[in-house]
């Protein structure tokens, strides 16, 4: 049973569907810590705490654009890290609206999470209008169109980014942008002169810092498409 609907709120987070295959599942971030939202939300780190210890994942519902009368899958692992929410779910094949949000969110149709929840602990600054949550008691998350947080993003389906095809150069910037973290330009130096390309580039700029991570995580994902594409 879902909550009283005058107290029931959503946040909506977008998220990336790099690659997917039949199975359904999907991996990534249903909320982000210390981010304002459009609504003049931040989500504190913590907020999720007592909700998942009491529930769990079995107890929060995965739904499609928060219908109570559409259940489309299961979440197999909900947990707080220094980043977020993160959420790991299955969509039921078994189950016709699940196919059908599984093929949009394949074509990238569908590409939000939003959670549906009630507040417990918040804090409004008077200045600024933003409010701080602190506790949250979570009921729901769901797969919808639109999302209000467009930083955070699944960051892979199977984990197999690329799978079914090889990337276009478009495909390979976004992918750069959002998952390792690069600017547009520093993404299209990676994909003109590949690492040293992104080197060479912060060494110009007389900003090192973080690019020896970067570059693991470009080397990371190089392996990855590697093994996706069998090589």
């Amino acid at each position: 049973m879902l909550p009283n609907r005058s107290a029931f709120e959503a946040k909506f987070t977008a998220i990336d569907l790099k690659s997917t295959d039949e199975t359904g599942e999907f991996e990534g971030y249903a909320s982000l810590f210390n981010r304002e939202d459009l609504g003049q939300d931040i989500v504190l780190p913590g907020a999720f705490k007592q909700t998942l210890a009491t529930r769990g994942a079995g107890g929060v519902r995965m739904l499609f654009q928060h219908d109570a009368a559409e259940p489309i899958g299961v979440w197999e692992e909900l947990r707080e890290d220094a980043r977020g929410l993160y959420a790991k779910g299955r969509l039921l094949s078994n189950v016709s609206r699940s196919r059908e949000v599984l093929a949009l969110m394949r074509a990238g149709a569908i590409d939000g999470l939003s959670i549906g929840y009630r507040t417990s602990q918040t804090r409004r600054d008077a200045k600024t209008g933003i409010r701080r949550i602190s506790e949250i008691d979570l009921w729901e998350i769901s797969i919808v169109t639109f999302p209000m947080l467009p930083e955070a993003r699944i960051s892979a389906v199977k984990s197999r980014p690329f799978a079914a095809h090889t990337p276009t150069p478009r495909e390979f910037e976004r992918w750069l942008m959002r998952d390792a973290g690069l600017s547009r330009s520093e993404a299209r130096a990676i994909i003109a002169h590949g690492l040293k390309g992104l080197t060479t580039r912060r060494d110009a700029g007389g900003n090192a810092h973080g690019a020896d991570r970067l570059i693991a995580k470009i080397r990371a994902a190089t392996r990855l498409l590697q093994s996706a594409q069998g090589n």
